[in-house]
């Protein structure tokens, strides 16, 4: 069987119509690690389940994308999901309402005890950091178009 990511057939597929996925913010970290090595798997897409936790962090480097490998993190912290759906890379991340960044990529490092979510920061990421609280609502959208 082949892999339609490293054969390209999964670029002939492409989302039409996806609802927002809402999580609700269970831990809030604060750190910064290099030489982290996460590797972005190829799949631009991970579905996640109703109230599965998964943790969320910042890659300091802006081209950060499926097949790279991520070394400089700034933490931030795990998610409880609230109802499932799909995290497609490219999806606009609010926190509370405010862009916190866009979906980078996926690391598999920690399953299956969770899944690692890879944002590229917004401009104002720092700020928006800092007012992260206990059930602050990460709410994961298409970009629009």
């Amino acid at each position: 069987m082949t892999d339609p990511y490293k054969s390209g057939l999964a670029g002939a597929v492409r989302f039409v119509k996806k609802r927002p996925v809402e999580a609700a913010i269970v831990v809030v970290l604060k750190g910064v690690i290099s030489n982290r090595g996460l590797k972005l798997i190829d799949p631009r897409s991970r579905c996640v389940r109703e109230k599965e936790i998964f943790e969320f962090m910042i890659a300091q480097d802006p081209e950060a994308a499926p097949g790279m490998v991520v070394n400089t993190v700034r933490y931030l912290g795990f998610a409880e999901v609230q109802e499932g759906g799909s995290l497609c890379v490219g999806d606009r991340v609010l926190c509370d309402g405010e862009l916190l960044g866009w979906v980078a990529g996926f690391d598999e490092t920690h399953i299956p005890n969770h899944q690692n979510i890879v944002l590229r920061g917004s401009e104002k990421a720092a700020l928006i950091e800092e007012r992260m609280n206990l059930d602050s609502l990460l709410e994961f959208c298409p970009e629009e178009k």
